[in-house]
């Protein structure tokens, strides 16, 4: 879980300035805000698969399909938060962003950890195989 927030702090970072930066540019709390996770998604899903799931070698079928499933789900429930806050009046608020991105991370870590990155790590999978007498020459 360490990981992941870790993962999430430099994506938050990353994403929360764009939206910032979309804002201060006039683009709207809509747009600001899918530039903000778009600018994400694709290095959130190579950290998290590679450092914080420790997931290595190839792609596992599916994976970034439902890295993608996943994702959705939790930017739809972020975007609901911007787009009931816009219809009660609030526009361009960054607490707004800042409140739809911890309804996004809680709902992004439990998908990636349960239903994206399933199973041992690939590191922990190949200790567990592995027999005594695999060390003996």
């Amino acid at each position: 879980m360490l990981r992941f927030g870790a993962v999430g702090l430099l994506n938050t970072a990353l994403g929360y300035t764009t939206i910032l930066a979309g804002l201060a540019l006039g683009l709207g709390d809509i747009v600001s805000n899918a530039t903000g996770y778009a600018a994400c998604l694709v290095l959130g899903f190579f950290l998290n698969r590679r450092w914080t799931f420790q997931k290595e070698g190839g792609f596992r079928p599916g994976t970034a399909r439902r890295y993608a499933m996943i994702f959705g789900v939790a930017y739809g429930a972020n975007l609901a938060v911007v787009i009931a806050a816009v219809s009660a009046g609030v526009l361009e608020n960054p607490f707004v962003h800042l409140a739809g991105n911890c309804l996004y991370t809680i709902i992004f870590y439990l998908g990636s950890s349960r239903f994206v990155f399933v199973g041992s790590s690939d590191r922990g999978a190949a200790a567990m195989r592995a027999t005594p007498t695999d060390h003996i020459p």
